[in-house]
């Protein structure tokens, strides 16, 4: 152990002469601990609400999603995307094209994003889950095609057994006739069988509708043609090998994308969310940092005795300095720890129990209780983020004080 090291040591815990550098050097710990075990919570929460969104999409978004990088649409016969179909660890692939259309019903236009997969789609994604109603799925019987909602699009319709819905698509390249605007759209329709599916978010439940790739294909005139191949994979496959592969064989044609690209927009806004809250909680760390300068303050005047003593036999200026630097340095490093403890806790117990609810009943959210989801990242950050601006906060006014009183 080092001699600055054993004198502050033995300075932060050993009785002043001044009982109130004791109590300030407490609050200084206090200080640090309450900063740290915000941070940690704060970023533990940003971590559960991000899972728990994750969680959802992951009903609807296939686990890996080839899109074209260059226009809107791909030939379904595609050799690359029939290779990628067929990679050895793809248990599942499933054609689909997505575009905007026009549903009538009782002579009420609403725009809705058409998204037309085939007979595999249900197999590829975990849309099964999230059906709600008496029927069951299926996309076509009988030479009856059927279009399944999601429930706020349900809800805009009025019901599940909506009957026949008319889809309207513009021709392409052709301008809309103002004398007979019908002979300008492609018409098709779809039956109700009686499901719709709730994702739990905006952009699916109110303007995503289901139907049958070659329905879609016919009302976009785009036989043949698709805007995505959707994957599933084998049971432990490992996604991020197998989407390094296929970006691989595909070329820069292609584009994969893991569930986190395909909601690429919604999970920078949390991350951007997260960085706002992790800097405006170091900031208000920074300000609790200033009770470690004045601990530190008042024992440089009150240890001045101390300090001509250690010079009378012999200890340099420099390792002088250093004793008051470890005193700030250890105030900064007992807070992180206390602060990362209970930090800790506080989040077992919120996982556990959910002390913190949302809302003042049970059943008005998705969830009942605030979500939180610990990662060890995230706790050395906050970790290196406390003993960093401790360090920093107390140097130059150890030095500047050092120099006036000692």
């Amino acid at each position: 152990m080092s001699f600055p090291f054993f004198i502050a040591r033995r300075y932060l815990f050993s009785k002043k002469s001044h009982n109130a550098i004791n109590i300030i050097s407490a609050i200084s710990v206090g200080g640090v601990a309450l900063a740290t075990m915000a941070l940690v919570c704060t970023l533990s929460v940003f971590n559960g609400f991000r899972d728990l969104i994750g969680s959802l999409y992951t009903a609807i978004d296939p686990q890996l999603k080839v899109v074209p990088v260059r226009g809107k649409f791909a030939a379904q016969a595609d050799t690359l995307l029939l290779a990628a179909g067929r990679h050895p660890d793809v248990a599942v692939a499933s054609a689909s094209l997505e575009d905007n259309a026009l549903i009538l019903f009782k002579g009420h236009p609403t725009v809705v994003t058409l998204k037309g997969v085939d007979d595999n789609y249900a197999g590829c994604t975990g849309i099964r889950s999230i059906l709600y109603g008496n029927g069951s799925w299926q996309l076509h019987a009988a030479g009856v095609d059927y279009g399944i909602p999601g429930i706020g699009l349900a809800q805009q319709i009025g019901s599940l057994d909506y009957g026949t819905l008319q889809i309207c698509a513009p021709r392409k390249g052709e301008r809309i006739n103002t004398v007979n605007p019908a002979e300008s759209f492609n018409v098709a329709e779809v039956n109700s069988c009686g499901v719709c599916f709730d994702v739990h978010q905006r952009k699916y439940d109110e303007t995503l509708l289901l139907a049958p790739l070659h329905l879609a294909q016919q009302l976009f005139e785009q036989e043949g043609r698709i805007t995505s191949l959707e994957l599933r994979l084998r049971e432990g496959a490992d996604t991020e090998s197998v989407k390094r592969d296929l970006r691989r064989s595909l070329g820069e044609g292609y584009s994969v994308l893991d569930r986190m690209e395909q909601q690429q927009e919604m999970f920078n806004i949390m991350s951007i969310e997260k960085s706002m809250a992790y800097l405006f909680l170091t900031f208000i760390l920074l300000v609790a940092c200033f009770n470690i300068i004045g601990s530190v303050s008042m024992l440089i005047i009150d240890k001045r005795g101390d300090v001509d003593t250690l010079r009378h036999l012999g200890v340099q200026d420099r390792i002088i300095v250093r004793i008051f630097l470890y005193e700030g340095r250890l105030i900064s490093l007992i807070g992180a720890v206390i602060g990362i403890a209970a930090g800790l806790f506080l989040c077992y117990l919120q996982e556990t129990f959910g002390l913190l609810r949302l809302g003042g009943s049970s059943g008005n959210f998705i969830i009942d209780a605030y979500p939180v989801s610990v990662r060890p990242a995230d706790v050395l950050l906050v970790f290196l983020t406390v003993l960093a601006v401790g360090f920093v906060s107390v140097y130059y006014p150890v030095k500047y004080l050092s120099k006036r009183f000692l």
